[in-house]
């Protein structure tokens, strides 16, 4: 098991995204790249949101960066509630900086059955210690 948001788990989930292939994703979400800055207690986890996966590391390309805590980003992963999602950023626990276009169109988006599997094995494998 890897812990959520660590080297490991984001090679674990790099793998596991080759692996899967083609994830079918809705246009919506194969088109979008977001940068995520995620508080960590004292410290600002860097990745990003492109491809239906998350990837370490800030993405150039990305115009709209999400900046949210790792509880609220555990929910997405495990979740990806559109509902939830949108009541965390009404209620300021996701705070965006830049293109917010970007995210009006995920919210029709939903994942496909691809992305739920591979969703569901990285969760299998993740810790959230």
């Amino acid at each position: 098991m890897a812990v959520f948001l660590t080297d490991s788990w984001f090679e674990e989930v790099e793998s596991f995204g080759k692996e899967a292939g083609d994830l079918n994703l809705p246009p919506a979400l194969a088109n979008m790249i977001i940068n995520l800055k995620i508080a960590d207690n004292a410290e600002t986890i860097e990745a990003n949101f492109t491809d239906g996966l998350i990837h370490k590391g800030l993405n150039d390309d990305a115009t709209t960066t999400l900046l949210l805590d790792r509880e609220i980003l555990q929910s997405i992963i495990t979740d990806f509630d559109t509902n939830q999602i949108m009541g965390a950023f009404m209620n300021g626990k996701i705070r965006v900086e830049g293109d917010m276009s970007k995210l009006m169109a995920v919210q029709t988006a939903r994942p496909s059955t691809e992305q739920k599997t591979l969703y569901t094995r990285i969760k299998s494998v993740t810790t959230m210690a």
